[in-house]
């Protein structure tokens, strides 16, 4: 009889089983390189909307709905990525867009080519900590630059902010479908944020509303707040649509006869007793009309239904009124008319009243919209689009959105860089100097860091149709220039040449610009640090939970049936 090995019986070692069958589990330098590759496939895809001469991507579900864009983050969300490493790119173009508004392309191209560089070294063996550190080494170097290289507007007078505003909002439109009207939208994208409140600046005091039909350049800002007309019963027409200088009601209240509960039970002796019950249900709603009569307002707005008899009450006494006003339009309302939200129709005085000077119900395309202008208060804007098609105004509307957010971190970070590839440049060359300074391995890697910024201006070349080889060359010759006369040069997007961006006002805020270095690097060591990916099967009982539910999906609608409901008459 064979001895036992102290390894197990016979010299043979027992298998250790650690996780559960059907786990799939990869790790090692080839994970590395597949989440890398899958990374910089994501990256392919988006990388042609970069820039004023960037392509536009269509994008349709199994709906049907069509979304035709070239913003970084709305791609990203509707391409439903699944690979987990290439997930990470859609996070930072999402935190991209919430943080600063624009630079959605720009930090997921800068990503992918910070791993692109990054790929040789792992596959040599490097160890992916030595990378992650030099990586985060020469972003503090960066944004460092990036603050001493900007130039301040804080200290400017009111004119000269709003004219670098209005270059900042220019730039930002440049790259988008509404392009051939940057000027126009620059400038109601500037007036609409200094209508705001400039110590908070919420944007959800600038209300959108989208009406199809017309062109572009009947698109228009309301100094105060719009909304499309909500839907009206019968003696609507027979109101007066204009007023100046009225008194609003702001309600919470419904203003209609209330149907009763569907369990409601009344039991009565005499059928006579049910006719009293209907004359007090009328007196209820007539009394509440009759105080929001006396009350002196002529317009009287509700977010809860306002139904056919007090519309007609308010009608014969040259009143007008709203239902069923969206939450975020009623805040506006009464954030720019100084009226309060009323949730009874007791006690109303001057102190609830909103004021404007004037009140007007306007015909947009086939839409009626209710404007309300010259607000006491008004810190608030509507911005009403038009245009051609449906996925167009959309187009524009996430355009707008991005020149918002630019204009509105412009006022709140009052510093700007030149645009057009000028800042990567620069930032490129002092990482460069940087990295001789340093021994070993880590110049290697910051080398590769600067390289990979070069890839913005390469991107915007190479989008516009010119040769970016040459038009780097020039740029590098610039940038390279012992006086400070090239720091400021970028791509010239008209002639594939170079040109000063800071003096053809090509600017972009700070903000941007270190937003997208530090996310697109965080992004690059996160994926950089992973070194397993392990999928863990679907759980049996979570299969068998889902092959169970909807049994009883059916029988939901059977409470109903049989139920019946009248309403007896005044007479």
């Amino acid at each position: 009889m064979a001895s036992l090995a102290p390894g197990g019986y016979m010299g043979l070692q027992p298998p250790i089983i650690l996780l559960r069958e059907g786990t799939d589990s990869s790790q090692g330098v080839p994970q590395l390189v597949s989440n890398i590759n899958a990374c910089i496939a994501v990256v392919d895809a988006v990388r042609t909307t970069l820039g004023p001469r960037g392509m536009d991507k269509l994008v349709y579900d199994e709906r049907g709905q069509t979304t035709i864009s070239n913003d970084g983050a709305t791609i990203m969300k509707l391409l439903e990525i699944v690979h987990p490493a290439a997930k990470l790119l859609v996070d930072i173009s999402k935190s991209q867009d919430s943080e600063v508004g624009d630079g959605t392309t720009t930090v997921v191209v800068l990503a992918g080519e910070l791993l692109k560089e990054a790929k040789p070294f792992v596959e040599e063996g490097v160890h992916p900590q030595t990378l992650v550190s030099a990586y985060r080494k020469a972003c503090k170097v960066a944004t460092d630059f990036i603050k001493e290289f900007s130039t301040t507007i804080g200290d400017l007078s009111v004119e000269e902010k709003h004219d670098v505003l209005h270059k900042c909002a220019m730039t930002s439109l440049n790259s988008k479908l509404i392009a051939g009207e940057k000027e126009f939208f620059a400038k109601m994208v500037v007036d609409a944020v200094s209508k705001l409140d400039q110590n908070t600046l919420d944007l959800k005091m600038i209300g959108v509303k989208k009406v199809v039909g017309g062109t572009l350049r009947e698109s228009f800002l309301v100094d105060g707040v719009a909304f499309k007309k909500t839907f009206a019963y019968a003696g609507f027409e027979q109101q007066p649509k204009s007023f100046d200088k009225p008194k609003m009601l702001l309600l919470n209240v419904e203003l209609e006869l209330k149907s009763e509960k569907e369990n409601a039970e009344i039991r009565l002796t005499d059928p006579s007793q049910y006719q009293e019950i209907v004359e007090a249900e009328w007196a209820i709603i007539y009394e509440k009309l009759d105080k929001c009569v006396k009350s002196g307002a002529q317009v009287v707005l509700s977010r809860l239904a306002i139904g056919d008899l007090a519309t007609q009450y308010f009608a014969d006494r040259g009143m007008f009124c709203a239902g069923r006003v969206p939450e975020d339009d009623m805040h506006r309302v009464a954030f720019a008319t100084g009226g309060m939200v009323q949730s009874t129709v007791n006690d109303l005085n001057d102190e609830v009243m909103g004021e404007c000077n004037k009140f007007e119900e306007r015909q947009v395309g086939n839409e009626r919209y209710n404007l309300f202008t010259g607000c006491p208060l008004a810190k608030t804007a509507t911005i009403v689009l038009r245009g051609g098609a449906e996925q167009f105004i959309e187009e524009a509307h996430r355009s707008m959105h991005d020149a918002i957010m630019i204009v509105r971190r412009a006022v709140k970070n009052a510093a700007i860089v030149p645009g057009g590839g000028a800042v990567d440049m620069e930032m490129s060359k002092v990482l460069r100097n940087y990295s001789r300074t340093l021994m070993g391995k880590e110049q290697l890697f910051i080398n590769a860091f600067a390289k990979a910024l070069e890839v913005i201006p390469r991107q915007l070349c190479d989008n516009a149709g010119f040769d970016s080889t040459e038009t780097l060359n020039k740029l590098r010759q610039k940038h390279a220039m012992q006086s400070d006369e090239g720091k400021h040069f970028g791509v010239d997007i008209d002639t594939g040449g170079v040109t000063d961006t800071y003096k053809s006002f090509v600017w972009e805020p700070v903000l941007v610009k270190r937003n997208a270095l530090q996310a697109a690097t965080e992004a690059t060591c996160l994926i950089l640090s992973v070194d397993e990916t392990v999928r863990n099967p679907a759980s049996e009982q979570e299969q068998g939970m889902g092959r169970g539910r909807g049994g009883m999906g059916g029988m939901g609608g059977m409470g109903g049936m049989g139920r019946g409901r009248g309403r007896g008459m005044m007479r």
